[in-house]
């Protein structure tokens, strides 16, 4: 019989394989759901006693570009093996010359540019076990966990990586970098830094119930706040590279410090008073 714990995580971390490499005793469970297969099986391990279930979002060997993640399929597994919190980092493009390659944004607003990603679980239509989600509407005012940027900044300082605390990630659909006057007008907004991957996962989360935060490391600065050919796939890999055990060890950290036993934050009482029609995992 397969030991319970062994199989369950409270919390759940999707970022790049880099992050559970390096884990002790890591157990590999594949996991359906109803909305198809997730970016890749689910890595359970522990750090600092918190059961932690890793999910590499582009999949073993980044296969996955941005807009074809299942990003329904990945939190719907996360929660459906007790996941509850939920850290996402991702890397960004600076679009203020001051957040250059290497600062670490904790973003605390969201900007959707995509065009095409499906972001509700309630559509209305009928999943395989015959239920049919209701139309819901989830409040979204502040996307991310209030709970879970206080975990994130604190591992940040702690680590002597002086974080950005707060600013807004605008996602847009990839996998091109924005041209010149998109990232310009990105910028003129007032937005803070630009991605691929941020979103639909914090409105996903929120309609889950999950505690989500973000945690943003710029790898590059984006085609208008720079001159020259713009940003490049290479230099971006490059960055992360130089940074990614730096993020790691933030990242763990920020799991020890995430809240233990009953949450109270507003992510909780995301589906007070909905019927969403359907049984959460």
């Amino acid at each position: 019989m397969t030991n319970a714990r062994v199989t369950n995580a409270e919390i759940g971390v999707i970022g790049g394989s880099g992050f559970y490499s390096f884990l002790e005793d890591v157990t590999e469970i594949q996991v359906d759901t109803p909305y198809g297969s997730p970016s890749d099986s689910l890595f359970l391990g522990e750090i600092a006693g918190r059961r932690v279930a890793f999910l590499p979002r582009h999949g073993r060997g980044h296969h996955l570009p941005p807009h074809r993640i299942n990003y329904r399929a990945n939190l719907w597994a996360l929660r459906s093996v007790g996941v509850r919190q939920v850290l996402g980092p991702c890397a960004v493009g600076g679009l203020r010359p001051e957040y250059g390659p290497g600062t670490l944004l904790v973003p605390d607003q969201l900007v959707d540019r995509t065009k095409s990603r499906v972001q509700t679980f309630y559509d209305g239509y009928p999943l395989p076990d015959g239920s049919v989600p209701n139309v819901v509407h989830v409040a979204l005012a502040d996307p991310y966990c209030p709970e879970g940027r206080k975990a994130a900044l604190s591992a940040a300082r702690g680590r002597d990586w002086e974080p950005v605390d707060g600013g807004t990630l605008v996602v847009i659909e990839g996998p091109r970098f924005s041209t010149r006057a998109e990232s310009r007008w990105h910028a003129a907004m007032g937005w803070s830094v630009v991605g691929m991957t941020g979103h639909p996962e914090a409105v996903l989360a929120r309609e889950l119930g999950l505690c989500y935060t973000t945690m943003t490391l710029v790898t590059d600065l984006d085609a208008g706040a720079e001159t020259g050919e713009g940003v490049s796939h290479e230099e971006v890999l490059r960055v992360f590279a130089a940074n990614v055990d730096r993020l790691r060890s933030v990242l763990f950290d920020a799991v020890a410090a995430l809240p233990t036993g009953e949450r109270d934050c507003l992510c909780t009482r995301a589906l007070e008073g909905l019927d969403t029609g359907i049984r959460l995992p």
